[in-house]
């Protein structure tokens, strides 16, 4: 018989989900006065109703064993809503949202996705290149609602930059879409137990700490959170930006362009709008100008740099590009409820410093239920079969 290890080995080898469940209990004692709830869900729609045959037809080939784990039909629905931008304007967002078809009670688990490039890829549209469509069905199949968020820039909002690394963004429209979950249960008399899992891996690992600190300071007893488990974020946004600034990395386009794509987003959403040659040397800073985040830059990224920008940093006169670096940081802070930091100790994409400061700062501040999961060796990709194992066998031992 498998194990569960080699149920969501054979997840990912059957090209799965960078992302698993998770959460937080909060403690009512520490709790701040709970907010004031307006109505968030704007409308709902069937994408389909699944039976269980035809969630095994899914699977093939490699990914085939799956089909075992295929316990109930799921019905999965496309949620929009309102949310606030970044620059404080209302807008319409959207999810999804996949039901079991079950009577009993069943938990909620909000899976915040990792970096998207494709439209095809959000988890509303429900293709079969996304993570809510394989990876997602699979674990409401086994009795567990999934809500799914888009994030701004993709689904109801595709006509918007993506808000990509921003604290901000990313947690606002990931609570507003449990927001909308809830009312959609409500409404639709969906057994929820009421419990709540967070989880996410790289920018979905970023995004699931920033939910959580949001869900944790600002939301008082709205939800029941049960633990979060966090895999390969950049939490330390200063100590990854001196990083990137003095040290060399790989030098691989298709990594320079997600670090490209951060600094763009800062300058963009606090207002900088610099020329690209403040920040770049050529033939660079053209390349960025014409193509944005797409640039091919095949250098490790402190040789782009300009000598102006880096020095502005290192001596700290860039004051308002540090500011912004800032004010996405979220390593430091205490977590009220338990929390796992799964991080590959040769990440060569987000660097485990991120996650051994996070560590180390919640530690200081008092956190004794945050532990740090180092994966030893682990690279970016590697790493992700550790993260989901761990996090499966985190919220077992807590359940």
């Amino acid at each position: 018989m498998l194990t569960i290890k080699s149920f969501f080995t054979l997840l990912l080898l059957g090209g799965m989900l960078l992302i698993a469940p998770s959460g937080c209990k909060t403690s009512a004692g520490d709790d701040p006065s709970p907010t004031t709830q307006t109505q968030t869900l704007v409308t709902s729609s069937l994408i389909g109703d699944y039976s269980t045959d035809q969630l095994r037809s899914r699977f093939t080939g490699a990914s085939a064993i799956l089909q075992i784990f295929i316990r109930y039909g799921v019905k999965a629905y496309r949620l929009e809503y309102t949310t606030t931008n970044t620059d404080g304007k209302p807008i319409k967002a959207s999810g999804a949202l996949i039901v079991p078809n079950v009577t009993t009670p069943v938990p909620l688990l909000s899976m915040q996705h990792g970096t998207i490039t494709s439209e095809n890829d959000a988890p509303s549209n429900f293709k079969s290149s996304s993570e809510a469509y394989t990876y997602g069905s699979v674990f409401a199949s086994q009795g567990y609602i999934i809500a799914a968020p888009d994030y701004i820039g993709y689904g109801a909002s595709k006509d918007l930059p993506h808000t990509y690394e921003n604290r901000n963004g990313l947690a606002t429209a990931s609570l507003d879409m449990l927001r909308a979950a809830q009312e959609f249960l409500s409404k639709q008399n969906i057994n929820w137990d009421k419990r709540l899992f967070l989880a996410g891996y790289s920018e979905g690992g970023y995004a699931t700490m920033a939910l959580q600190k949001k869900i944790e300071e600002e939301t008082g007893s709205e939800f029941n959170l049960v633990a979060s488990s966090c895999g390969a974020g950049a939490y330390d946004k200063p100590a990854f930006m001196n990083h990137l600034i003095n040290e060399q990395t790989a030098g691989v386009d298709y990594i320079n362009r997600l670090y490209v794509w951060v600094l763009l987003t800062y300058d963009r959403i606090y207002g900088l709008n610099r020329p690209m040659t403040y920040y770049f040397k050529e033939p660079y800073a053209t390349q960025i100008a014409q193509n944005g985040k797409d640039a091919s830059i095949n250098v490790s990224l402190n040789n782009a740099f300009s000598d102006t920008f880096k020095k502005a940093i290192s001596d700290g006169t860039d004051k308002d590009f540090i500011s912004a670096v800032q004010d996405n940081d979220i390593h430091d802070w205490k977590p009220r409820t338990p929390t796992r930091l799964y991080h590959g100790t040769a990440d060569e994409i987000v660097p485990f410093l991120n996650s051994q400061n996070a560590n180390d700062a919640m530690q200081k501040r008092g956190a004794t239920n945050v532990k740090l999961i180092p994966i030893q060796g682990g690279t970016h990709g590697t790493s992700i079969i550790g993260f989901i194992q761990g996090t499966y066998e985190f919220f077992s031992s807590i359940s």
